[in-house]
């Protein structure tokens, strides 16, 4: 299937492991240039890697810090990179986990999860606009529309697919198409439930049995190729859609808007 996206540019943050690596590795497969931003040094340069040069960027940059957001402006300004791809995949929930103290972690969450994109989007948007052609996804979360996290998180999540739908009416036009996806539980080697699969086996395989409807995590191919599609020409009609990819996870009904 022919994607319409080789030789074009994709920023991707949060692309040093997990689910930004993956769509990273998956985007160049189809020829774009990646922009691979992440706090992490060793998650770089193994993707680097994989990846080699070819025209490929790798920025450390820990964009939880404000001030680092304005020098990876700087940085691309400085080689004159524009995105016609924006992956906005930092994200987390910073540990800020306990439900009774989340007022002193909530500006850090938002920040994370929905400000830096937000800031990305407006950077970048304008010279979109002028292309008349750019696609931006978001990676929300199943936390988004139910109780699967701490309340910052979840509540930082549904505002990011808000923002997504609501922006998106405004740029569409100019053939500027703004998603999100939102993954269930995703297995990442050295992640959550790698580090639980060795430590509480039997945690793990109940939450499989009760939770998850297909009986197994999701593959991280799963999250990249969505993406992929989604910052592909032919999502042209994708105008702001939140798409739910949880391996049956989730127990609400969701119609995508």
């Amino acid at each position: 299937m022919e994607l319409g996206i080789k030789g074009k540019t994709a920023l991707v943050t949060g692309a040093g492991r997990g689910i930004g690596k993956s769509i990273c590795e998956t985007l160049a497969r189809e020829g774009v240039r990646i922009i691979a931003v992440s706090r992490g040094k060793e998650g770089l340069a193994a993707l680097k890697t994989k990846l080699g040069n070819q025209g490929h960027q790798y920025i450390q940059c820990n964009l939880e810090i404000p001030d680092e957001l304005e020098r990876l402006f700087s940085e691309l300004d400085t080689g004159e990179f524009s995105p016609h791809i924006i992956v906005n995949n930092a994200g987390g929930n910073l540990n800020h986990t306990n439900p009774l103290e989340m007022y002193k972690g909530w500006r850090e969450v938002m920040w994370l999860n929905v400000e830096i994109g937000i800031l990305i989007n407006e950077k970048y948007i304008p010279h979109m606009q002028k292309r008349k052609w750019g696609r931006i996804c978001h990676i929300s979360s199943i936390a988004a529309l139910e109780n699967q996290g701490p309340p910052a998180y979840c509540a930082a999540k549904a505002a990011l697919n808000a923002y997504v739908r609501s922006l998106s009416r405004y740029v569409s036009a100019d053939n500027v198409i703004l998603t999100s996806v939102m993954p269930g539980a995703v297995f990442t080697e050295g992640g959550y439930w790698d580090t639980a699969s060795e430590e509480r086996p039997e945690h793990v395989q109940k939450y499989l049995n009760e939770r998850m409807a297909i009986k197994r995590f999701g593959k991280l191919s799963e999250i990249s190729e969505a993406v992929t599609f989604l910052c592909s020409d032919l999502a042209s009609f994708c105008v702001g859609t939140s798409m739910l990819i949880d391996g049956g996870q989730g127990r609400v009904f969701h119609n995508g808007d």
